[in-house]
């Protein structure tokens, strides 16, 4: 017997549906689908690991878990998708975007693998998405950047960087 309702218990029961997130949570969950997305990027990179499975670890094992003392906050994975497809499949012209906004002695190969993760995570939803405006994922991922760099300027750089991106990625919102 379930104590709260006097019904039986049911072996086969169904969770109950979850709530939809408030306009407030939808907007976390989002900015943790980038930030989720460039540790994902950087973990790529450094392991040399396929998106797909990559992905996977951080949809089943890092969304809303807490590993060692770290709180993961729940991710939107829609977005989270988009962005490490996006990067996969453009990964290539966003490169070649960023080098353009980058000082010609540091391409993006020579940066930092956290800001190219940034960069390039920012690019992908710069080049994809028509909903979010450019000036939204601008600030997001310099927020990002502060996250990874609470004490230095990458703010400032990456916000810089990505203004260059944004006009060339999306030219018609900045008219």
């Amino acid at each position: 017997m379930n104590a709260m309702t006097d019904t039986p218990e049911s072996d086969n029961a169904e969770p109950a549906p979850r709530p939809e997130p408030s306009r407030q949570e939808k907007k976390l969950m989002r900015s943790a689908a980038r930030l989720a997305a460039v540790q994902a990027l950087f973990q790529m990179e450094k392991s040399g690991d396929d998106w797909r499975e990559v992905r996977r670890e951080f949809v089943n094992h890092r969304f809303g878990q807490s590993i060692e003392g770290e709180e993961y906050r729940e991710a939107d994975p829609y977005l989270f998708d988009a962005i490490l497809e996006g990067t996969v499949n453009r990964q290539a012209q966003i490169d070649q975007a960023t080098n353009r906004a980058l000082d010609v002695a540091w391409p993006i190969h020579r940066i930092d693998p956290t800001l190219r993760a940034i960069f390039r995570a920012a690019g992908a939803e710069l080049f994809d998405s028509t909903v979010t405006p450019p000036k939204v994922i601008i600030s997001e991922f310099v927020d990002v950047a502060r996250a990874f760099f609470p004490e230095g300027k990458e703010g400032g750089f990456v916000n810089a960087v990505l203004d260059k991106v944004a006009r060339e990625a999306r030219p018609d919102a900045f008219r």
